[in-house]
Protein backbone atom coordinates (compact mmCIF):
# COMPACT_ATOMS: atom_id res chain seq x y z
CA UNK A 1 0.00 0.00 0.00
CA UNK A 2 1.43 2.93 -0.68
CA UNK A 3 1.94 6.24 1.89
CA UNK A 4 -0.45 8.60 0.39
CA UNK A 5 -3.79 5.74 0.33
CA UNK A 6 -3.24 5.63 4.29
CA UNK A 7 -5.73 8.16 5.95
CA UNK A 8 -3.95 11.02 7.56
CA UNK A 9 -5.22 10.00 10.68
CA UNK A 10 -3.62 6.44 10.52
CA UNK A 11 0.00 7.93 9.83
CA UNK A 12 -0.52 10.42 12.67
CA UNK A 13 -1.87 7.56 15.18
CA UNK A 14 -5.03 9.62 16.47
CA UNK A 15 -8.27 8.11 15.86
CA UNK A 16 -10.59 9.21 13.32
CA UNK A 17 -12.86 11.95 14.22
CA UNK A 18 -16.74 10.65 14.22
CA UNK A 19 -19.14 12.37 12.31
CA UNK A 20 -22.68 12.46 13.04
CA UNK A 21 -25.38 12.48 10.70
CA UNK A 22 -27.63 16.03 10.92
CA UNK A 23 -30.47 13.00 11.38
CA UNK A 24 -29.11 11.91 14.57
CA UNK A 25 -28.09 15.47 15.22
CA UNK A 26 -31.70 16.56 15.38
CA UNK A 27 -33.09 13.43 17.36
CA UNK A 28 -30.30 15.11 20.02
CA UNK A 29 -31.20 18.28 20.31
CA UNK A 30 -34.93 17.30 20.56
CA UNK A 31 -33.85 15.24 23.42
CA UNK A 32 -31.96 17.83 25.46
CA UNK A 33 -35.09 19.92 24.68
CA UNK A 34 -37.29 17.27 26.60
CA UNK A 35 -34.74 17.00 29.45
CA UNK A 36 -34.83 20.95 29.59
CA UNK A 37 -38.05 21.48 29.23
CA UNK A 38 -39.00 18.52 31.94
CA UNK A 39 -36.36 20.15 34.23
CA UNK A 40 -38.26 23.50 34.04
CA UNK A 41 -41.43 21.98 34.46
CA UNK A 42 -40.21 19.57 37.61
CA UNK A 43 -38.62 23.35 38.94
CA UNK A 44 -41.94 24.97 38.58
CA UNK A 45 -43.98 22.40 40.05
CA UNK A 46 -41.53 22.53 43.53
CA UNK A 47 -42.27 26.45 43.45
CA UNK A 48 -45.59 25.77 43.52
CA UNK A 49 -45.80 22.78 46.37
CA UNK A 50 -43.27 24.13 48.65
CA UNK A 51 -45.15 26.33 50.19
CA UNK A 52 -47.36 23.33 51.30
CA UNK A 53 -44.67 21.10 52.19
CA UNK A 54 -43.61 23.63 53.95
CA UNK A 55 -46.57 24.32 56.08
CA UNK A 56 -47.22 20.16 56.31
CA UNK A 57 -44.15 20.24 58.17
CA UNK A 58 -44.18 22.80 60.27
CA UNK A 59 -47.84 22.45 61.46
CA UNK A 60 -48.14 18.82 61.33
CA UNK A 61 -45.11 16.87 60.92
CA UNK A 62 -42.67 18.54 63.15
CA UNK A 63 -45.32 19.19 66.14
CA UNK A 64 -46.35 15.44 65.93
CA UNK A 65 -42.38 14.72 66.86
CA UNK A 66 -42.07 17.34 69.23
CA UNK A 67 -45.29 16.18 71.24
CA UNK A 68 -43.65 12.90 71.07
CA UNK A 69 -41.17 14.05 72.69
CA UNK A 70 -42.71 16.16 75.35
CA UNK A 71 -44.35 13.04 76.27
CA UNK A 72 -41.19 11.82 77.88
CA UNK A 73 -40.58 14.64 79.77
CA UNK A 74 -41.75 17.27 83.03
CA UNK A 75 -42.33 20.40 81.13
CA UNK A 76 -44.51 23.50 81.52
CA UNK A 77 -43.68 24.96 78.58
CA UNK A 78 -41.95 27.69 80.33
CA UNK A 79 -39.07 26.80 82.52
CA UNK A 80 -36.62 24.14 81.52
CA UNK A 81 -38.56 21.15 82.07
CA UNK A 82 -36.68 17.52 82.62
CA UNK A 83 -36.66 13.70 81.15
CA UNK A 84 -38.60 11.51 83.23
CA UNK A 85 -39.55 8.52 80.37
CA UNK A 86 -42.39 6.56 81.05
CA UNK A 87 -43.56 8.56 84.28
CA UNK A 88 -46.53 10.20 82.48
CA UNK A 89 -47.32 7.10 81.20
CA UNK A 90 -47.66 5.66 84.43
CA UNK A 91 -49.02 8.47 86.41
CA UNK A 92 -51.97 8.41 83.78
CA UNK A 93 -53.00 4.74 84.34
CA UNK A 94 -53.35 5.36 87.91
CA UNK A 95 -54.93 8.86 87.20
CA UNK A 96 -58.90 8.64 88.09
CA UNK A 97 -59.68 12.16 85.99
CA UNK A 98 -57.95 10.15 83.32
CA UNK A 99 -59.94 7.19 83.59
CA UNK A 100 -63.29 9.26 83.81
CA UNK A 101 -62.10 11.13 80.74
CA UNK A 102 -61.40 7.68 79.27
CA UNK A 103 -65.01 6.39 80.02
CA UNK A 104 -66.94 9.11 79.09
CA UNK A 105 -65.24 9.19 75.54
CA UNK A 106 -66.19 5.60 74.97
CA UNK A 107 -69.89 6.38 76.31
CA UNK A 108 -69.82 9.20 73.75
CA UNK A 109 -68.62 7.12 71.16
CA UNK A 110 -70.15 4.22 71.55
CA UNK A 111 -73.93 5.92 71.38
CA UNK A 112 -73.41 8.24 68.85
CA UNK A 113 -71.24 6.26 66.44
CA UNK A 114 -74.31 3.70 65.60
CA UNK A 115 -77.12 6.27 66.06
CA UNK A 116 -75.99 9.03 63.64
CA UNK A 117 -75.49 5.82 61.44
CA UNK A 118 -78.96 4.62 61.97
CA UNK A 119 -80.21 8.26 61.99
CA UNK A 120 -78.67 9.05 58.89
CA UNK A 121 -79.40 5.73 57.11
CA UNK A 122 -83.31 5.86 57.51
CA UNK A 123 -83.13 9.42 56.35
CA UNK A 124 -81.12 9.20 53.16
CA UNK A 125 -83.91 5.94 52.90
CA UNK A 126 -86.85 8.37 52.88
CA UNK A 127 -85.52 11.02 51.34
CA UNK A 128 -84.62 8.92 48.10
CA UNK A 129 -87.23 8.92 46.31
CA UNK A 130 -89.00 11.53 43.88
CA UNK A 131 -91.20 13.49 46.41
CA UNK A 132 -92.36 16.99 46.10
CA UNK A 133 -89.72 19.63 48.01
CA UNK A 134 -86.96 16.83 48.23
CA UNK A 135 -84.46 19.23 47.59
CA UNK A 136 -85.35 21.46 50.34
CA UNK A 137 -85.52 18.95 52.80
CA UNK A 138 -81.95 17.50 52.21
CA UNK A 139 -80.81 21.19 52.75
CA UNK A 140 -82.73 21.51 55.56
CA UNK A 141 -81.28 17.67 56.81
CA UNK A 142 -77.43 19.19 55.94
CA UNK A 143 -77.62 22.87 57.18
CA UNK A 144 -76.57 21.10 60.98
CA UNK A 145 -73.42 20.20 59.61
CA UNK A 146 -72.06 23.21 58.36
CA UNK A 147 -72.59 25.43 61.32
CA UNK A 148 -69.90 25.41 63.82
CA UNK A 149 -69.59 23.73 66.69
CA UNK A 150 -69.11 26.76 68.87
CA UNK A 151 -72.28 28.64 67.63
CA UNK A 152 -74.49 24.92 68.69
CA UNK A 153 -73.03 25.74 71.90
CA UNK A 154 -73.87 29.27 72.17
CA UNK A 155 -77.76 27.83 70.68
CA UNK A 156 -78.04 25.12 72.77
CA UNK A 157 -76.99 26.84 76.13
CA UNK A 158 -80.15 29.06 75.79
CA UNK A 159 -82.31 26.21 74.50
CA UNK A 160 -81.05 24.41 77.61
CA UNK A 161 -80.59 26.92 80.08
CA UNK A 162 -82.35 25.14 83.24
CA UNK A 163 -83.77 28.74 84.53
CA UNK A 164 -84.79 30.69 81.04
CA UNK A 165 -84.18 28.49 78.45
CA UNK A 166 -87.31 27.68 75.80
CA UNK A 167 -86.70 23.52 76.38
CA UNK A 168 -88.11 23.71 79.98
CA UNK A 169 -90.30 25.83 79.12
CA UNK A 170 -91.84 23.39 76.62
CA UNK A 171 -91.42 21.11 79.69
CA UNK A 172 -93.39 22.93 81.87
CA UNK A 173 -96.33 23.44 79.74
CA UNK A 174 -96.27 19.63 79.43
CA UNK A 175 -96.35 19.00 83.26
CA UNK A 176 -93.06 18.23 83.31
CA UNK A 177 -90.76 19.34 86.06
CA UNK A 178 -87.78 21.57 84.83
CA UNK A 179 -84.70 19.99 84.48
CA UNK A 180 -80.73 20.86 85.02
CA UNK A 181 -79.46 19.65 81.10
CA UNK A 182 -76.37 20.95 81.09
CA UNK A 183 -76.16 21.31 84.35
CA UNK A 184 -76.81 17.91 85.56
CA UNK A 185 -74.12 15.70 85.89
CA UNK A 186 -76.43 12.81 85.20
CA UNK A 187 -78.17 14.84 82.40
CA UNK A 188 -75.15 16.31 80.28
CA UNK A 189 -73.13 13.96 78.68
CA UNK A 190 -76.58 12.84 76.54
CA UNK A 191 -77.55 16.51 75.98
CA UNK A 192 -74.18 17.25 74.28
CA UNK A 193 -74.91 13.29 72.78
CA UNK A 194 -78.07 14.98 71.10
CA UNK A 195 -76.71 18.52 70.42
CA UNK A 196 -73.75 16.21 68.17
CA UNK A 197 -76.27 13.82 66.82
CA UNK A 198 -78.41 16.55 65.31
CA UNK A 199 -75.48 18.25 63.50
CA UNK A 200 -73.74 14.78 62.51
CA UNK A 201 -76.52 13.08 61.20
CA UNK A 202 -76.64 15.21 58.32
CA UNK A 203 -73.21 14.09 57.38
CA UNK A 204 -74.16 10.87 57.07
CA UNK A 205 -77.36 11.79 55.22
CA UNK A 206 -75.08 12.93 52.17
CA UNK A 207 -72.91 9.97 51.85
CA UNK A 208 -75.76 7.25 52.31
CA UNK A 209 -77.81 9.71 49.62
CA UNK A 210 -74.75 9.40 47.20
CA UNK A 211 -74.04 5.96 47.65
CA UNK A 212 -77.90 5.05 47.09
CA UNK A 213 -77.68 6.63 43.51
CA UNK A 214 -74.98 4.15 42.66
CA UNK A 215 -77.35 0.68 43.79
CA UNK A 216 -78.38 -0.43 40.46
CA UNK A 217 -81.40 0.17 39.29
CA UNK A 218 -81.81 -3.54 37.27
CA UNK A 219 -80.69 -5.54 40.61
CA UNK A 220 -83.35 -3.87 42.91
CA UNK A 221 -85.87 -4.50 39.82
CA UNK A 222 -85.11 -8.12 39.53
CA UNK A 223 -85.71 -8.99 43.14
CA UNK A 224 -89.08 -6.89 43.17
CA UNK A 225 -90.07 -8.93 39.50
CA UNK A 226 -88.69 -12.37 41.74
CA UNK A 227 -91.34 -11.54 44.50
CA UNK A 228 -88.76 -9.41 46.96
CA UNK A 229 -90.85 -6.83 49.23
CA UNK A 230 -89.69 -3.41 50.41
CA UNK A 231 -87.35 -5.33 53.50
CA UNK A 232 -86.19 -8.00 51.58
CA UNK A 233 -84.81 -5.46 49.15
CA UNK A 234 -82.96 -3.45 51.68
CA UNK A 235 -81.84 -6.35 53.24
CA UNK A 236 -80.43 -8.46 50.38
CA UNK A 237 -79.80 -5.94 48.10
CA UNK A 238 -79.19 -2.17 49.12
CA UNK A 239 -77.77 -2.82 52.39
CA UNK A 240 -74.74 -5.09 50.93
CA UNK A 241 -74.54 -2.42 48.15
CA UNK A 242 -73.64 0.29 51.04
CA UNK A 243 -71.40 -1.99 53.09
CA UNK A 244 -67.87 0.10 51.89
CA UNK A 245 -69.47 3.49 52.47
CA UNK A 246 -70.87 2.31 55.77
CA UNK A 247 -67.52 1.16 56.72
CA UNK A 248 -65.79 4.83 55.87
CA UNK A 249 -68.59 6.05 57.82
CA UNK A 250 -68.35 4.03 60.98
CA UNK A 251 -64.15 4.77 60.71
CA UNK A 252 -65.29 8.83 60.45
CA UNK A 253 -67.72 8.90 63.47
CA UNK A 254 -65.31 7.34 65.35
CA UNK A 255 -62.80 9.51 65.05
CA UNK A 256 -65.12 12.74 64.92
CA UNK A 257 -66.26 11.17 68.14
CA UNK A 258 -63.06 10.63 69.90
CA UNK A 259 -61.91 14.18 68.85
CA UNK A 260 -64.98 15.69 70.52
CA UNK A 261 -63.76 19.30 72.27
CA UNK A 262 -65.26 22.49 70.82
CA UNK A 263 -68.59 21.62 71.75
CA UNK A 264 -67.98 20.49 75.39
CA UNK A 265 -65.57 23.75 75.99
CA UNK A 266 -68.29 26.23 74.92
CA UNK A 267 -71.07 24.31 76.88
CA UNK A 268 -69.78 22.91 79.81
CA UNK A 269 -66.00 23.35 80.21
CA UNK A 270 -65.74 19.38 81.31
CA UNK A 271 -68.09 19.76 84.32
CA UNK A 272 -70.63 19.96 85.77
CA UNK A 273 -68.05 17.57 88.59
CA UNK A 274 -66.30 16.15 85.36
CA UNK A 275 -69.47 14.45 83.72
CA UNK A 276 -68.41 15.76 80.34
CA UNK A 277 -64.49 15.87 80.69
CA UNK A 278 -63.68 13.46 77.30
CA UNK A 279 -59.93 12.71 76.50
CA UNK A 280 -59.13 16.11 74.05
CA UNK A 281 -60.71 18.33 76.63
CA UNK A 282 -58.34 16.61 79.42
CA UNK A 283 -55.62 17.02 77.39
CA UNK A 284 -56.16 20.58 76.68
CA UNK A 285 -56.86 21.24 80.40
CA UNK A 286 -53.39 19.51 81.41
CA UNK A 287 -51.62 21.76 78.99
CA UNK A 288 -52.66 25.01 78.62
CA UNK A 289 -54.47 25.18 82.23
CA UNK A 290 -52.61 23.26 85.07
CA UNK A 291 -49.04 23.67 82.85
CA UNK A 292 -48.34 20.60 82.54
CA UNK A 293 -48.03 19.71 79.40
CA UNK A 294 -45.69 16.82 79.31
CA UNK A 295 -48.42 15.10 81.00
CA UNK A 296 -50.75 16.20 78.73
CA UNK A 297 -48.98 14.98 75.53
CA UNK A 298 -48.98 11.68 76.61
CA UNK A 299 -52.84 11.21 77.24
CA UNK A 300 -52.84 12.71 73.33
CA UNK A 301 -50.39 10.11 72.41
CA UNK A 302 -52.87 7.42 74.09
CA UNK A 303 -55.76 8.62 72.14
CA UNK A 304 -53.58 8.92 69.24
CA UNK A 305 -52.62 5.15 69.43
CA UNK A 306 -56.67 4.23 70.44
CA UNK A 307 -57.40 6.08 66.79
CA UNK A 308 -54.98 4.11 64.89
CA UNK A 309 -56.06 0.53 66.74
CA UNK A 310 -59.60 1.82 65.94
CA UNK A 311 -59.02 2.70 62.03
CA UNK A 312 -56.73 -0.36 61.72
CA UNK A 313 -59.77 -2.59 63.08
CA UNK A 314 -62.11 -1.12 60.90
CA UNK A 315 -59.80 -1.65 57.75
CA UNK A 316 -59.12 -5.14 58.61
CA UNK A 317 -62.23 -5.91 59.22
CA UNK A 318 -63.19 -4.64 55.38
CA UNK A 319 -60.77 -6.14 53.57
CA UNK A 320 -61.58 -9.36 55.25
CA UNK A 321 -65.54 -8.61 54.05
CA UNK A 322 -64.03 -7.57 50.53
CA UNK A 323 -62.35 -11.17 50.77
CA UNK A 324 -64.73 -13.00 51.49
CA UNK A 325 -66.93 -11.15 49.40
CA UNK A 326 -64.88 -11.39 46.31
CA UNK A 327 -64.93 -15.62 47.08
CA UNK A 328 -68.44 -16.59 47.68
CA UNK A 329 -70.30 -13.62 45.02
CA UNK A 330 -71.88 -10.76 45.84
CA UNK A 331 -73.70 -10.95 48.95
CA UNK A 332 -77.08 -9.16 47.48
CA UNK A 333 -77.23 -11.34 44.45
CA UNK A 334 -77.30 -14.38 46.72
CA UNK A 335 -79.72 -12.80 48.87
CA UNK A 336 -82.06 -11.70 46.04
CA UNK A 337 -81.93 -15.10 44.34
CA UNK A 338 -82.91 -16.53 47.77
CA UNK A 339 -85.39 -14.56 48.14
CA UNK A 340 -86.99 -15.62 44.76
CA UNK A 341 -86.41 -19.28 45.41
Amino acid sequence: MRRADVPRASRTGLPRPLTVAPADRAAMERRRARRRRARGETATAWAFITPSVLVILGLSVVPVIWSLLLSFRADDLVTPGRWVGLDNYRALSKDPGFRKAVENTLTYAGIYVPLSLAGGLVLALALNRRIRFVGLYRTLVFIPFVVSAAAQGVLFSFIFDPQFGAANSVLHKLGISPQGFLTDPGQSLYVLLMISLWSGVGFCVVVFLAALQDVPAELVESARLDGANRWQVLRYVTLPTLAPVTAFLVLWQLITALQVFDLVYVTTKGGPLGSTTVIVYFVWEQAFRTFTAGYGAAAAYVLAVALLLAGTAVTLYRRHRERTTGAAGTPGLRGAEGVAR
